[in-house]
């Protein structure tokens, strides 16, 4: 029999005895965990989740907290000589070993595996994120996605008639807080903002 599951925002085929490198998880070395997010049981009868399998769930141990091979990052921005670089990233990740697979009756009182935050959020940020609550929204700005929609609530902007009236004192603290050096003059938000806020 095999199952497959969803943690960390990916999903993985496992059965019984499998090990496996996934998300990190809030987890010690020989701590058992459960992941109830089961999409699909295989075996004699296939058993199709809407989405997951009511009642079914995978329990692992965990063997160890260990970091990903090293991955090389270069960064080239199109006609911009002076802004490349080149960054190293390994990522966290938990190394767990499938030791029971249920079809129904899962455990309860069994931990459940809960992806650590920066996973969560990572595993999030592939869905749109949606304006803030009586905000406007901000997607409709030139070069803004869910990640830069996000560091603009965080720093209290949420409609247009606010970028409308930065000064360039503004625009200077904005691109430091925003990591993006440029962007706000060379897309035109500004510009942007005005004729979104009249149409609002």
């Amino acid at each position: 029999m095999f199952a497959v599951i969803k943690t960390g925002g990916k999903q993985y085929k496992v059965k019984s005895g499998d090990i496996l490198r996934v998300e990190k998880l809030e987890s010690d070395a020989g701590a058992s965990v459960q992941f109830d997010e089961v999409l699909m049981l295989g075996g004699d009868k296939a058993v199709i989740g809407t989405p997951f399998v009511d009642g079914a769930a995978v329990q692992a141990e965990v063997i160890d907290q260990i970091r990903g091979e090293k991955t090389i990052n270069f960064v080239k921005r199109r006609r911009k000589h002076s802004s490349q670089r080149t960054k190293g990233h390994r990522q966290y990740l938990t190394l767990v070993r499938v030791t029971d697979i249920l079809e129904s009756g899962a455990s309860k009182a069994a931990p459940k595996a809960k992806a650590a935050p920066e996973a969560q959020a990572a595993a999030e940020k592939t869905d749109a994120a949606p304006a803030a609550s009586g905000g406007d929204d901000l997607t409709k700005l030139s070069g803004v996605g869910p990640a830069l929609l996000k560091k603009l609530n965080d720093n209290g902007v949420t409609t247009f008639a606010q970028i409308a009236a930065w000064t360039e004192a503004d625009v200077a603290a904005m691109d430091e807080k925003l990591s993006f050096k440029g962007r706000i003059e060379r897309e035109g938000w500004i510009s942007q903002a005005k004729e979104l806020a009249g149409e609002a």
